[in-house]
């Protein structure tokens, strides 16, 4: 159980709140039970180390007031506006008999021993806190929801949790949910299309390999003779210029 130290504070005015809080207090007031409300101031430093503890306002916290100590619990911080810095708080005083609906935080445990989990399940959280009425001298700090054995599919619910004695849910008539073991989702990527960009280039590739053998066939047909062609024309040069040998002899005659 936390605790703190706490002074009877007599100031009345908002002036006198304000140099409280300037010397580092933080006022704050007790009520509930037969007794008057009391009035009180805190060391802000000591509340702001209370207040990041875990379920503050659910938790009995035992106050120290000038000596005398009594089982309190928060039920409201009010903060200011641009600073965040705590400016007043309430307190509940605890009546032995008495009961309280509170908000319980539920808190999950052996989450590796759940097979559902291991292959993959999903954790599915209905309500992270739960209302019960509890005795103000046995109010839970946490609800315990044990994973172990889960399977996909398995649903928690409050019946599966056991709650201290004497607490129930306010809500009555059903067994609602708490949380359930969901099955996996799988997301299918499309496929990713050929990009523009590739395919032109394919194109240009292909266009120019067309251009380069057309240009090819076309030197081979005329603009350029191959060297079977050169051959043959120089042998019809020499059988004409022996034609011509062979017939000189005949002009004389």
């Amino acid at each position: 159980m936390n605790s703190i130290q706490a002074t009877i504070r007599k100031s009345e005015t908002k002036g006198q709140v304000n140099s409280l809080r300037k010397k580092g207090e933080v006022p704050g007031i007790i009520y509930g039970g037969k007794e008057k409300n009391q009035k009180i101031s805190l060391s802000k430093k000591e509340v702001v180390n209370l207040i990041g503890k875990e379920n503050f306002l659910s938790n009995v916290i035992l106050l120290n007031l000038d000596g005398k100590e009594q089982n309190v619990l928060p039920r409201d911080v009010a903060f200011d506006t641009v600073s965040d810095q705590p400016i007043h708080l309430d307190f509940l005083r605890i009546i032995k008999g008495s009961k309280i609906i509170l908000e319980i935080p539920v808190k999950f445990v052996n989450n590796e021993k759940s097979p559902g989990l291991k292959r993959g399940g999903v954790l599915n959280i209905v309500r992270r806190k739960v209302e019960l009425r509890c005795p103000t001298e046995n109010i839970p700090n946490e609800l315990i929801v044990d994973l172990d054995g889960l399977d996909i599919g398995s649903s928690i619910k409050i019946s599966s949790i056991k709650l201290p004695e004497n607490v129930v849910p306010t809500i009555q008539g059903r067994d609602f949910v708490i949380a359930t073991v969901a099955a996996p989702t799988i997301i299918k990527e499309p496929e990713k299309p050929a990009t523009e960009g590739a395919e032109g280039a394919e194109g240009a590739e292909g266009a120019e390999g067309t251009e380069g053998a057309e240009a090819v066939a076309t030197e081979a047909k005329g603009e350029k003779p191959s060297e079977g062609e050169k051959t043959d024309e120089k042998t019809k040069t020499k059988d004409g210029d022996k034609k011509e040998k062979v017939k000189a002899p005949a002009q004389k005659k």
